[in-house]
């Protein structure tokens, strides 16, 4: 579903509005009659930070605001409910009170609670909202930029919410493949043949219960001028299915919701989408292995040793500590690029989900400056980061008796010894984000909706526009 964020210079009489203020004499310019005055006056005087007049010509929603981003997202998001209930298309956001960051964050809400994925329903209910009119301080890049992030996480949560049965390997490669030809960003796809050729033994042994051929999709957004010597390079987990393989998981509240165990990956070409419709002057690498993880006859074995694209051989005990076999090899292969830092993205661990649940992202690594500046960002954007300790001493626990490490550790801090088994694998500044808490909701959750959330689009998009700064 297409939400179009547009830039307005000017207001007709006809045009639904959102009035963003903070004091009634704000209103003074909207014609409003003695008796809306009056009425607006009252609401105030209630403290009522939200109200609507209806003009029959058109409506006018008054929304009170402060200095938080995020109470102004929530806020659109609760009006959200009330526009498509009177089928409302089009609707102008205008900010009295002249906070251009505050407004930017409500209009953001707004957008992001229009998000449907209809495409298995017969009955496609659509919500009515369709345009969203920047007005005021906002200028057309504002608008431009809005629209890139709303593109980029709707993209990705598109990209969570299929199911196994239309997105395996190869079809979610090729799409990846369509949207670098929409978007502008070039894609390679590396098939079976060359994934063997490569020894990508992670890859490899995960695939082995599967039918369906792996994939590893490398995207690149590399403009003329782009500000960065050396790319940033962002890896995400692309399992598109996880029964757990012949480690099996139980269905209930866990494989049912597995096709989201590539949400990293999802995010990863959200952001890749977004920075090339944004035309982010900086030259960014998306790295996707993808894969689902099943029980058959020739799959992976607990007790199996098998040896990584980098020639590192990892002992197997848990068949459902896939993720990291994958994105193991990826973060080798990123060794290739010389890049500037390497970040990660992965729906890895139920202890991540555990310690914080759905709030926040699990963080940990070795580059503190990128780590400051991701907190920053999740700040921001509110996608939070929660770091853990990445203390050498947790890597003990990888030990092998028989192999160089194995794909499991102890039975505490669980997020973090998976975070130092990929660490093995780097030799650049590098970043973890578990994001198993936050990646897929089951019940309504805000402006994020039900389902794949899209998280880590806005953190990372926020994140290298600010780099550019």
């Amino acid at each position: 579903m297409n939400t179009f964020i547009a830039r307005k210079t000017s207001i007709k009489d006809t045009d639904n509005l959102i009035v963003l203020i903070n004091n009634v004499a704000q209103l003074e310019d909207f014609s409003l009659s003695k008796d809306e005055m009056d009425y607006a006056k009252k609401c105030l005087e209630f403290e009522q930070m939200n109200f609507a007049i209806n003009q029959y010509n058109r409506w006018v929603f008054v929304q009170v605001i402060g200095d938080c981003r995020e109470a102004a997202r929530k806020a659109a998001n609760s009006l959200h409910a009330t526009i498509v209930a009177n089928k409302i298309e089009e609707v102008t956001v205008i900010d009295t009170v002249k906070k251009k960051p505050i407004c930017f964050a409500f209009s953001e809400g707004l957008a992001l609670s229009n998000y449907q994925f209809l495409k298995y329903l017969t009955d496609k209910k659509e919500y009515s909202l369709k345009t969203i009119n920047l007005c005021a301080s906002m200028q057309d890049t504002d608008a431009e930029e809005l629209q890139a992030i709303i593109n980029g996480t709707f993209v990705a949560r598109d990209l969570v919410n299929e199911p196994l049965s239309y997105l395996n390997a190869i079809q979610y490669s090729k799409d990846i493949e369509a949207y670098g030809k929409k978007f502008g960003f070039t894609v390679e796809v590396l098939h079976k043949k060359k994934i063997e050729a490569l020894k990508m033994g992670g890859l490899l042994a995960v695939n082995q219960g599967s039918i369906d051929p792996p994939t590893f999709s490398i995207m690149n957004w590399k403009p003329k001028e782009a500000t960065n010597k050396k790319p940033i390079v962002i890896v995400g987990k692309g399992i598109v299915y996880d029964t757990g393989g012949l480690s099996l998981k139980p269905t209930p509240n866990s494989m049912d919701l597995m096709k989201s165990d590539m949400g990293g990956s999802a995010a990863v070409v959200g952001l890749m989408t977004a920075i090339a419709k944004a035309k982010l002057n900086i030259h960014v690498i998306g790295l996707v292995p993808a894969t689902d993880n099943r029980p058959s006859g020739n799959a992976y074995a607990p007790g199996d040793v098998i040896t990584m694209y980098d020639g590192t051989s990892v002992e197997v005990l848990n068949t459902d500590a896939e993720g990291r076999l994958i994105l193991a090899d990826a973060l080798s292969y990123a060794k290739k690029y010389d890049p500037e830092l390497v970040i990660d993205l992965a729906t890895l661990t139920g202890a991540a989900a555990r310690a914080i649940g759905k709030q926040g992202i699990v963080a940990m690594g070795n580059d503190k400056n990128t780590m400051a500046a991701l907190k920053a960002s999740g700040d921001e954007v509110q996608e939070r980061l929660a770091e853990f300790p990445f203390w050498d001493e947790y890597a003990d626990d990888l030990k092998s008796n028989i192999a160089d490490l194995k794909n499991l550790g102890g039975p505490e801090a669980g997020a973090i010894t998976a975070g130092k088994f990929l660490e093995h694998f780097t030799n650049y500044p590098y970043t973890h984000l578990d994001i198993a808490g936050p990646a897929f909701m089951l019940s309504q959750f805000n402006y994020r909706g039900i389902g794949g959330t899209g998280v880590g689009v806005r953190l990372l998009f926020n994140f290298l526009k600010n780099k550019l700064a």
